[in-house]
């Protein structure tokens, strides 16, 4: 979105920042993260990250890359501090009373903690789905339409009928709701309305989408879908997941990130990083050791 692209003048430096995380029995300040936490074309870099709640140190200088075109999965424990990870890749943390902050998160060079930045148009261009569906108490077409009104993306109502329609046909809905785009879209089963709100957040032209566990409140079925739906929509955007069923992140991502207690401690091509993990702490969740 060109509101906020065009402030890629305040590009920060640092990008070559050495990523730290978690290595057991090894002082927790000079952890480091094994396996593959960069990329050679990345549409967002993570340098330094931390997360204060309080007193508390939730996230301890991860540094990652998320490519472009890609599934990132997020995998961990409980608590593990992948959601909260997650929030910062749209500035959603600072909703949170307490929350705090730092390092270096670059969307096309542009770092979106810059105090010039304008959160409204970052979490269009950063979109985000939740855990459990939470479509407005509107119509089905208006859900959808609403980000395109506000942020101005559409000068007439033909235009913004395509714009739903698109939207629909690429969240996999169009031909279950064409008939009655009229109706309230909270009246729609658990796996629509999930589709509904991937549809609301492609409707505003993202470059990336945020799925917090998408499935975890739908059936298998749904799941099914919505799973087939992320890898249509890879070849469009760039999509990262936090998923505590790593049958999932096995099916949909092509990178694993694995958390631990606040640490990054592990990254990887997916299929690499469940057959052949490099760090005990990954095989012991993987293997059901713990978690």
């Amino acid at each position: 979105m060109d509101t906020v692209l065009d402030m890629r003048e305040m590009m920060a430096a640092g990008r070559e920042t050495t990523a730290t995380a978690g290595v057991r029995k090894v002082d927790r300040d000079r952890r480091t993260t094994v396996g593959m936490p960069f990329v050679e074309d990345p549409r967002m870099v993570c340098r330094e990250v931390n997360v204060y709640y309080g007193d508390k140190h939730a996230i301890r200088n991860v540094s990652i890359d998320v490519g472009k075109n890609e599934v990132l999965a997020m995998i961990g424990p409980s608590g593990c501090g992948k959601s909260t990870f997650l929030r910062c890749l749209n500035r959603m943390n600072d909703t949170v009373a307490g929350c705090r902050v730092s390092g270096e998160i670059l969307l096309d060079e542009l770092n979106i903690y810059d105090k010039r930045v304008d959160v409204v148009p970052l979490r269009a261009q950063v979109g985000m789905v939740f855990q459990k569906p939470n479509p407005f108490p509107k119509s089905i077409f208006d859900n959808v339409a609403y980000g395109p009104k506000i942020h101005g993306l559409v000068s007439g109502k033909s235009e913004l009928a395509d714009v739903v329609e698109d939207s629909l046909k690429k969240a996999g809905l169009w031909n279950e709701v064409s008939d009655r785009l009229d109706q309230p879209g909270t009246g729609l089963s658990g796996g629509q309305q999930q589709r509904l709100c991937i549809a609301r957040a492609i409707a505003v032209r993202p470059e990336v989408i945020l799925m917090d566990e998408p499935c975890s409140a739908l059936d298998p079925i749904a799941t099914a879908t919505v799973e087939d739906l992320i890898t249509e929509l890879r070849t469009h955007y760039t999509i990262v997941i936090v998923t505590h069923n790593m049958q999932q992140a096995a099916r949909v991502s092509q990178r694993t990130a694995y958390f631990h207690l606040g640490d990054l401690v592990e990254v990887g091509p997916t299929d690499r990083l469940f057959t052949n993990p490099r760090h005990q702490l990954t095989e012991d969740y993987i293997t059901g050791r713990f978690g």
